[in-house]
């Protein structure tokens, strides 16, 4: 499985990034892939390389990208509970920098940067992301309603800009949230929220889970979580992207 390494334009100047694909010649759905606030590293490489097996040109970039090439912060291999508040000391700040205004501005040349590659199939594309990277991809989804078929998030803050940030989506949505985020009162309202923007969606609670699930390389890891977040996000994008065809189904 090929993996790229890429610059990608932007308003304030390159973000650097990666992307992995099937190599076989062929043209493939396109997915822009948002990291969680640790950013780019083996475990978001190995969900890349993982989604793109499935016949997907995943694009994962830098988040930060204006405080420097990655990574920002050095990363143990394992981000254990006894590192994580000093590890997280230092990427709030960059979190909190980086505006709604800079994820838009960022999502445009992310979505053209995607489009164009010669690699990635025409028509519509999926954006998916973990923590704060979901947030992002909900951003993009409600900035790019023509652009975006398929909008996944998990253990992500996805209703942080509140109800009315959802009305600029039409892409199918699933939001997997952690147990330990979000109880079943506030899932209600966040189903509500939905509902009232007609966004189409699936949202539910993982049972057990607390916040970073999917991410192999913490504490929070739950290999029964990653296993629903691929079940869920598979056939989303099968449905919205492969025209019901079956994963990883090749497009010219």
């Amino acid at each position: 499985m090929p993996t790229t390494t890429l610059l990608i334009p932007t308003t304030d100047g390159r973000a650097d990034a990666f992307a992995a694909f099937p190599d076989d010649g062929e043209r493939h759905p396109g997915v822009l892939m948002y990291a969680d606030g640790f950013g780019l590293r083996p475990a978001l490489r190995e969900l890349a390389h993982d989604l793109a097996r499935h016949g997907y040109y995943v694009l994962v970039p830098h988040l930060f990208h204006r405080h420097g090439p990655a990574p920002l912060v050095e990363l143990p291999e394992h981000i254990g509970e006894e590192v994580r508040p000093a590890l997280m000391a230092q990427v709030m700040p960059l979190i909190e920098a980086h505006t709604a205004e800079r994820a838009r501005s960022d999502a445009d040349a992310y979505l053209g940067f995607l489009t164009a590659r010669p690699e990635v199939a025409a028509g519509p594309v999926a954006v998916t992301g973990y923590c704060i990277g979901g947030l992002l991809a909900m951003r993009t989804a409600a900035a790019h309603p023509g652009r975006v078929a398929a909008l996944a998030a998990f253990h992500a803050p996805v209703g942080a800009d509140g109800p009315d940030a959802f009305a600029g989506i039409t892409a199918e949505v699933h939001f997997g949230h952690a147990e330990s985020d979000l109880t079943p009162e506030a899932l209600d309202e966040l189903d509500r929220a939905l509902d009232a923007a007609n966004v189409d969606h699936t949202s539910e609670i993982y049972p057990g889970t607390v916040h970073g699930f999917t991410m192999s390389d913490t504490d929070a890891f739950d290999p029964a979580g990653l296993r629903r977040h691929w079940d869920r996000l598979l056939p989303l994008l099968d449905r919205t992207l492969s025209d019901g065809r079956g994963p990883g189904t090749k497009q010219r």
